[in-house]
């Protein structure tokens, strides 16, 4: 196993930053950290010099994305998701939930299995490791679908998410739902009771029915504004419940095209950095030129950093966790700190892994990001293994 050390840099750990830092890996864990002093407590491995100015914080968490670099999880292939694991890093995402797409059961059915022999079969190589699945569909309203083919929506049902459970051996960890279907809020209870957290999304969900999916034990809010009722002065609607309920974690896509920017700062007003996870919900289209492409057996043109089906509707994005992170700090002024909260720690705790990853701790996972002057992705390290370094100085 690699060991490397990482010198100079300011660090952003768990607790505190630490600037002139020393960071240690060994075997894929956080070994050491603290403030750099001569005689280097670190031998025989690889030292990394860093500029004071460069920052080290930990890897990024992606729990709703659909493809990238011309791969999509629906595709069902371990290509796909090697395809994808190995190009996150770059964006300084280090760890995901593959999410898949309303699609006939057995398509869905295939892709989460998929997954699940990934997992077991991946390779010891520097890469985006995978977490789980994201279920996004096919339980969603008709009425808000948005990308989604309304051709295989579903009433929500607990033997067929048992049964894709089953397939995906247990790899299952988020699920979209709109929660005022019919046998909605006894699905989320029952996703509650197994360990999985329930998403409310793609719904035209009333403030009462909102407050219902809470109480039986809804969590998360899947793209906040995108695919539900919207705020209303008279109707608070999915979004304006979403944003009061401080039982909730909301994703927002932040790219500027899915979400106006000031109704982003509206929600970092509103939720604080503690609430709120950034997503990319990106497609197959991501690090690709402008063209045609496929979502969920759909044609959508990307043109300019935005992905659309041909009647305009929004067909996931482009973007990616740095352009996410940056684009909140531009919209919000929030800080790196907040931002790392956004990022890292709150996707972590809401999967219930933040003891192992999220944050930068003696013990973790050493899943790490260096970011230069500018908070580019400079080095992405993936379990303790350097999985994308953008040049050497």
């Amino acid at each position: 196993m690699e060991k490397i050390a990482l010198l100079h840099a300011t660090i952003y750990g768990e607790k505190d930053v630490i600037e002139n830092g020393f960071l240690s890996i060994r075997n894929g864990q956080i070994e050491h950290i603290g403030e750099y002093d001569s005689p280097l407590p670190f031998q025989h491995g690889k030292i990394v010099h860093l500029p004071s100015t460069y920052k080290v914080i930990p890897g990024r968490i992606d729990v709703h994305i659909h493809g990238a670099n011309g791969a999509d999880v629906m595709d069902a292939t371990h290509d796909a998701l090697e395809t994808m694991a190995t190009s996150l890093p770059k964006e300084g995402t280090t760890s995901f939930l593959a999410t898949t797409m309303t699609q006939s059961t057995k398509a869905i059915e295939d892709a989460v299995s998929n997954v699940a022999s990934y997992i077991k079969k991946k390779k010891n190589v520097p890469q985006a490791d995978i977490l789980g699945i994201h279920l996004e569909g096919p339980f969603l309203n008709p009425e808000k679908t948005g990308a989604q083919p309304s051709e295989h929506l579903l009433d929500p049902s607990l033997s067929l998410f048992d049964h894709w459970q089953r397939v995906a051996d247990g790899r299952i960890k988020l699920v979209t739902v709109a929660p005022e279907l019919r046998g909605g809020l006894e699905f989320i209870r029952h996703l509650q009771n197994n360990g999985v957290v329930a998403s409310i999304g793609h719904t035209n969900a009333t403030n009462e029915e909102v407050t219902k999916a809470i109480q039986a034990g809804a969590t998360h809010v899947t793209h906040l504004f995108n695919g539900m009722r919207g705020l209303h002065h008279r109707d608070p609607g999915t979004a304006g419940t979403a944003l009061l309920r401080d039982e909730l974690k909301v994703e927002v896509i932040a790219d500027g095209i899915h979400v106006h920017p000031e109704m982003l700062n509206l929600t970092y007003q509103v939720k604080s950095s503690d609430k709120i996870i950034l997503i990319t919900d990106s497609m197959r289209a991501k690090c690709l030129r402008n063209g045609t492409y496929e979502l969920g057996g759909q044609t959508v043109s990307v043109q300019d950093g935005e992905a659309r089906l041909f009647d305009g509707t929004l067909a996931g994005s482009v973007l990616t966790m740095n352009d996410a992170v940056l684009n909140m700090m531009k919209y919000t002024e929030c800080t790196l700190e907040e931002s790392i909260v956004m990022s890292s720690v709150n996707p972590a705790k809401q999967l219930g892994l933040f003891h192992q990853i999220g944050s930068l701790k003696e013990g973790k996972d050493a899943d790490i990001v260096i970011l230069d002057e500018q908070n580019d992705v400079f080095m992405t390290i993936c379990k303790g293994k350097i999985a994308y370094q953008k040049e050497e100085f």
